[in-house]
């Protein structure tokens, strides 16, 4: 029975970071967004193709389901939501309902950070390292102000979302270790020292 945890979130917010963070303390496996991005885009575009679309959905698809029948003690998942579309809220939920249906326990993480904090971590190491597609910066960074100026990104202030186990952090001056820690304790989520 893996458990799930979902993190959203704008670029660069760390969501990722935060991820590899939340692994190490309790042994879940982290699926970033961009693990399938970077994987599709050697084929197809994945913003400008149907095929691309069409490849990314079946890879997640496959990795979510196979995730929720197997032993593993948990899943991250990273994704960058339109708070605007109800389709998207629901991508989330059909993937809670499928953890909460074999019997895990689900929740959902948003991360906030001011857009100047952002546009640097845009740059970090880490980020780079596995994502080849931001590695261009000055590409990145344009696509970061089109994609905000178009979508939104972050829930409003006291936005009621329909996610039953919810926590949103602003992580504008905190390090992953300590919102790693945070979502632990919020959630009450087992570490790999407690096992």
């Amino acid at each position: 029975m893996p458990n799930l945890v979902v993190i959203l979130g704008p670029h660069a917010v760390g969501k990722m970071t935060v991820g590899q963070e939340l692994s190490e303390i309790t042994g879940y496996k982290l699926f970033h967004n961009h693990m399938s991005i970077e994987l599709v885009r050697n084929f197809f575009s994945i913003h400008g193709s149907e095929e691309g679309r069409y490849l990314n959905g079946v890879i997640r698809r496959e990795i979510f389901e196979t995730v929720a029948r197997s032993s593993l003690s948990g899943l991250i998942f990273t994704y960058m939501c339109d708070f605007n579309y109800k389709s998207e809220l629901d991508y989330i939920l059909n993937l809670i309902d499928l953890y909460t249906k074999s019997g895990g326990k689900t929740c959902v993480v948003e991360l906030s950070a001011d857009f100047d904090v952002r546009l640097e971590r845009n740059k970090s190491e880490n980020r780079l390292k596995h994502k080849e597609s931001k590695r261009n910066i000055a590409e990145s960074e344009a696509e970061m102000l089109s994609t905000s100026a178009r979508h939104r990104l972050n829930s409003r202030e006291g936005e009621v979302l329909p996610f039953e186990n919810y926590i949103k952090i602003d992580n504008t001056h905190i390090s992953p270790e300590q919102v790693a820690e945070m979502i632990c304790r919020h959630f009450n989520l087992k570490k790999l020292s407690d096992k």
